[in-house]
């Protein structure tokens, strides 16, 4: 459904403390094997360990790994040496300033960046999902400083992602909970999106 209605990459949600659209790494790795070639997968791990990611990764074998929570010791270099046909994605919550500098070190590291509304640092940690938008002024100066692709996520909708795209101009965009229902993708909701995009 999402490719039909012009989706490029998916989102494939392993474990999760937090948010929606979480499924099992043997439907995982199903999709991953059948999604057609143009079409990126991408596995979204809340694993911080970078041993823990390399074993996530084998077991569904995405295009594409999403981190999106902070790298133990920033050990970028383990995953490479490990996986180095898998591109690397990293999240990066923007909560303040501080935000942009973590981007634009980390942006030295991964193939793209991607920025949500999270937040790593509460008892129970939001990574993702929260159908909260940010501060876009902050995403379009990480946007200005690094040399790397940029997605934007976090409380992106048919109603705001004009206003989203013209302000951080974002090579892609990383959407969630605003084209479900209970819990599910939804058709309409996936086609009102791509119409705005379009208009």
């Amino acid at each position: 459904m999402a490719i039909e209605h012009g989706a490029s990459a998916l989102g494939l949600v392993g474990q999760m403390p937090s948010g929606p659209g979480i499924i099992e790494d043997e439907l995982i790795y199903e999709i991953a094997r059948v999604a057609p070639p143009p079409i990126s997968t991408f596995l979204l791990t809340s694993q911080t360990n970078p041993k823990a990611i390399v074993q996530h990764y084998k077991r569904v074998q995405t295009s594409t790994i999403q981190i999106v929570d902070e790298l133990e010791n920033s050990d970028y270099e383990m995953l490479r040496k490990e996986l180095p046909n898998v591109k690397l994605v990293q999240v990066i919550h923007v909560i303040g300033q501080q935000s942009v500098s973590e981007a634009i070190e980390i942006s030295n590291f991964v193939d793209a960046i991607l920025l949500d509304s999270g937040n790593p640092n509460l008892l129970v940690k939001e990574l993702g999902g929260t159908g909260r938008t940010h501060n876009w002024d902050l995403s379009r100066e990480i946007r200005e400083s690094i040399q790397i692709p940029l997605f934007l996520a976090g409380g992106l909708n048919k109603d705001n992602v004009k206003e989203a795209i013209e302000t951080v101009e974002p090579f892609g965009l990383d959407l969630c909970s605003s084209v479900r229902s209970h819990g599910k993708l939804d058709g309409q909701k996936l086609s009102d999106f791509f119409k705005a995009i379009e208009s």
